[in-house]
């Protein structure tokens, strides 16, 4: 009979009930429509390219144990998964969520997430360039509809440093892209575990992060506060919610977790406007309710595939 232990890990493991599955998903999803919030709370006193570094690090350090333990039962990775791993990181939390934690410096948290869901819109015209997937009329429409939640949002115009915030995610965005694109061929290839795929990738964003803060920012001086909020952005909105994450879509199907995760701007205008002040117009509200209808359209045609990105 095996050890009580290794029997509750067993049970952890297997796919979770379908109600259950539901709220690892929408946990996962509060938890990283939180990120935004909890980074503009740490900016006055550390850098964003520090914040985003050191919380992808540490995510990646808190994983290596795990990922060395499920390791040791896999095939290892050949020369070209690492590069492929390497370039993931690089271009999802390094190029991607570092532009995105750098424009937060300008634009108000609930902006910044609602950019980050536009994501699916502009993955849809890469799948059709690169890949010839030709979109069908409702994902066609979703594009236009996104387009006018855009307007929406920004119809009460921009303030003077918002056009450089733009610029900046604009460039986050290109990343962000770019890691779902080979995120997929890896995950297509099935030579590397979920796990390593979480792992590997934080590893190589979150220390080239590292890397490039020192010089740029230097060593920061802050109170415990903003050093706490890295902390749980480490442990909780990286570690816990991936896992939360990968192991709910044991059970759900990725429509159901794309509808859900479409739902991140939503939570974080509602956290921003209580913990930052940050106020919406009604058209503004229209327009993000209009984006994740928007997004959710674009993305009913794949539903086979799982959300790209991940904040």
């Amino acid at each position: 009979m095996k050890p009580a232990h290794h029997r509750r890990l067993n049970e952890f493991l297997a796919a979770p009930s379908h109600p259950l599955a539901l709220l690892m998903g929408f946990a996962a999803t509060g938890l990283w429509a939180s990120s935004f919030v909890l980074v503009k709370l740490a900016l006055p006193h550390i850098g964003p390219l520090t914040i985003a570094g050191l919380r992808y690090f540490l995510g990646f350090l808190i994983l290596l144990p795990f990922w060395r333990l499920r390791s040791r039962r896999r095939r290892q990775p050949r020369h070209r998964p690492w590069l492929m791993l390497a370039a993931i990181g690089l271009s999802s939390y390094t190029l991607g969520n570092g532009a995105a934690f750098w424009a937060l410096e300008y634009l108000t948290a609930t902006a910044a997430s609602f950019i980050i869901s536009t994501i699916p819109l502009f993955m849809l015209l890469v799948a059709a360039l690169r890949l010839g997937e030709i979109p069908t009329p409702r994902q066609v429409f979703g594009v236009f509809l996104g387009l006018l939640g855009g307007i929406l949002f920004f119809s009460p115009g921009f303030q003077p440093q918002e056009p450089l915030g733009l610029a900046i995610i604009a460039a986050g965005l290109v990343g962000f892209i770019a890691f779902g694109v080979l995120g997929r061929e890896v995950a297509r290839a099935r030579n590397v575990g979920t796990l390593g795929l979480t792992a590997i990738p934080l590893g190589f964003g979150g220390g080239a992060l590292l890397l490039l803060a020192l010089p740029v920012e230097g060593i920061p001086t802050a109170p415990l506060q903003p050093w706490l909020i890295i902390l749980w952005l480490a442990v909780v909105n990286t570690t816990v919610a991936y896992i939360l994450y990968n192991h709910a879509l044991q059970t759900l199907t990725a429509l159901e977790m794309s509808v859900m995760l479409n739902l991140s701007p939503i939570g974080t205008a509602a956290l921003a406007w209580h913990l930052l002040d940050e106020r919406l117009t009604a058209l503004q509200g229209g327009g993000i309710v209009i984006l994740v209808v928007a997004a959710f359209l674009v993305q009913h045609a794949r539903a086979t595939r799982p959300p790209e990105t991940a904040i």
